[in-house]
């Protein structure tokens, strides 16, 4: 995919209310618990690797990717605290850098939404971007996420990705 001009360009379009407080800073410690190396497969049919990094003091978790299968060049995405909010920065093939807040979080079901707030590399909102992302944090080694698309004024479901640590066997998605 192509970098979109103007390369800096900022778009934010918001209207989800950002998850704050305890459940904000409880949700932020599952994703530190991801630290580690992990196995990927989406529902599009890539296997990837990916590596999971607690930084700065503890205060965000960096997310890296490499595509097995095929193999090609993966991705990154940053968690980190704002305040009392936790926001995502994903910086992906699409050539942008959409950046999500974490908008909703069941610590029952381990379940995190996180929603679109603003985005570089995007010259409007309608440049194709990752929109949102759902986690759900199944055990200490399998989470999921399934990510949604936004392009021309329509969001549409994209993948689910399965991860399970490195070593562990795959468990079956609910």
């Amino acid at each position: 995919m192509t970098a979109i001009a103007p390369l800096l360009a900022a778009v934010a379009l918001s209207s989800a209310l950002p998850l704050r407080g305890a459940p904000a800073l409880a949700l932020f410690e599952l994703v530190k618990s991801l630290r580690g190396e992990w196995v990927a497969e989406s529902t599009k049919g890539w296997v990837e690797s990916a590596s999971f990094q607690v930084l700065a003091r503890g205060t965000a978790v960096l997310e890296t990717t490499g595509f097995t299968s095929p193999p090609e060049p993966g991705m990154a995405t940053v968690i980190h605290l704002d305040g009392d909010r936790v926001l995502l920065t994903h910086y992906c093939e699409a050539g942008n850098q959409p950046r999500l807040q974490a908008t909703a979080f069941d610590p029952v079901g381990r379940t995190a939404t996180f929603s679109f707030l603003d985005g570089t590399g995007m010259a409007s909102r309608d440049v194709g971007h990752m929109d949102r992302v759902v986690i759900r944090f199944i055990d200490a080694d399998h989470f999921d996420s399934q990510w949604s698309w936004y392009e021309k004024g329509a969001e549409r479901w994209l993948e689910r990705i399965s991860f399970r640590r490195r070593g562990v066997e795959a468990k079956a998605i609910r």
